[in-house]
């Protein structure tokens, strides 16, 4: 395994376990095979275990195993505050013990802002108190390091980045967010504040191993270098020095022992110009089936209204290469989940986007399209849900 430094020096495996994805049957947590692909991980060398209070299951699960195998305090547990939940300074340490319970642990090496979605967010945040008990927690070893995840468009995180002194930060990124999501922009510029970066989704959530267009699959069969669609996601990944470590939701042997081979074996620097561009054709193979030729390189932002018109895209694009959930679901987290919505119905038709724009593309029109497309009832639903949270 190979292995590259926190802020602090410490060593973490570039391959992450993403214990979002337990093995399951019928529904639950198959704990002995979960079990079993844990420990082949951490006998490759993986030491970065990556849970969350709202994944069904998997803090007691890995708390369990963790436990049962004395291996604790070998390992990393990196693991997030539902701040979306939290009403009052009280509900802090409310669920932070309950996660030490799960976790069966005194203290959480990784402890992240879940899903923090903007300033304001975090502004609430700042006004419960969570600066002071921060502190105290670091002060007394009950939180080693400080960071968040993140879900939106390039310009926030960067915000998002500045608003305080952060450990470390996790991103949605992958060669087909290059420039969607935090993007390349905002992984070099967390990287570039001496930030750790850990990477979600490599694959997409497996999208880019098991939905791949068959245009898509050619062209990886036909390359002259041979690799699987999985091992070409991670190697784009490990082949940049600012990625710190990639989360794998992995739920079977043969999974774990093919990424940690993978990881064993992807140098920085190790793809060429060649590869870059044949994976920049399995994009473009993705995406032949997209409605908008946006390549998110940013140049409409900001908008005046806050429409993030890159993600809205990405969003919309999405629908008619991976369907609807995964567009809804991505189209929800970039401009929903945030105290301002930055939805296409935002937009005032005012044409400033048009202006820089350099694939011309008619930019009002087409974030009609994203509306009446994407803006549907369980859209509606989820924004509603998000302003009765915001408002508690």
């Amino acid at each position: 395994m190979q292995y590259r430094k926190d802020k602090y020096g410490n060593d973490i495996s570039v391959l992450g376990y993403g214990c979002m994805r337990f093995s399951q049957t019928a529904g639950r947590i198959d704990l002995e095979k979960a079990r079993e692909e844990l420990l082949a991980a951490f006998r490759g060398g993986v030491n970065y275990f990556d849970t969350a209070y709202i994944y069904g299951g998997s803090e007691a699960a890995l708390g369990e195993i963790l436990e049962r195998d004395g291996i604790r305090d070998q390992v990393y547990i990196a693991t997030k505050l539902p701040h979306y939940l939290i009403r009052n300074s009280a509900s802090l340490d409310k669920y932070f013990e309950e996660q030490l319970r799960r976790l069966r642990t005194d203290h959480i090496d990784y402890y992240l802002m879940h899903m923090l979605t903007d300033v304001q967010t975090w502004e609430r945040l700042k006004a419960l108190g969570i600066l002071e008990w921060l502190q105290k927690k670091r002060e007394s070893g009950a939180i080693r390091q400080v960071g968040f995840s993140y879900h939106g468009n390039t310009d926030m995180f960067c915000r998002l980045v500045d608003v305080y002194e952060w450990d470390f930060c996790q991103i949605q990124y992958n060669y087909m967010d290059e420039n969607s999501q935090a993007g390349r922009r905002g992984l070099q510029y967390a990287s570039g504040k001496g930030l750790p970066v850990i990477i979600m989704e490599p694959l997409r959530g497996g999208k880019l191993v098991t939905r791949l267009p068959e245009a898509a699959k050619k062209i990886f069969e036909n390359y002259s270098v041979r690799h699987t669609p999985a091992q070409w996601a991670l190697k784009w990944l490990w082949n940049q020095p600012q990625v710190t470590c990639v989360l794998s939701g992995m739920n079977s042997l043969e999974m774990v022992r093919d990424n940690i081979s993978t990881a064993e074996n992807t140098r920085v620097g190790e793809l060429n110009e060649t590869d870059e561009a044949m994976l920049r054709q399995v994009v473009q193979a993705i995406n032949a089936r997209m409605k908008v030729g946006c390549t998110g390189c940013g140049y409409c932002m900001p908008c005046p209204r806050g429409v993030d018109i890159p993600g809205s895209f990405a969003a919309y694009n999405r629908r008619f290469s991976e369907g609807w959930a995964a567009a809804m679901q991505d189209y929800i987290m970039c401009t929903a989940i945030r105290k301002e919505s930055s939805g296409a119905s935002n937009c005032i038709e005012c044409g400033k986007c048009e202006q820089h724009c350099p694939q011309h593309i008619r930019i009002r029109q087409e974030l009609k399209a994203v509306k009446k497309t994407l803006e549907n009832p369980v859209y509606r639903i989820s924004r509603w849900l998000v302003k009765r949270m915001k408002a508690y």
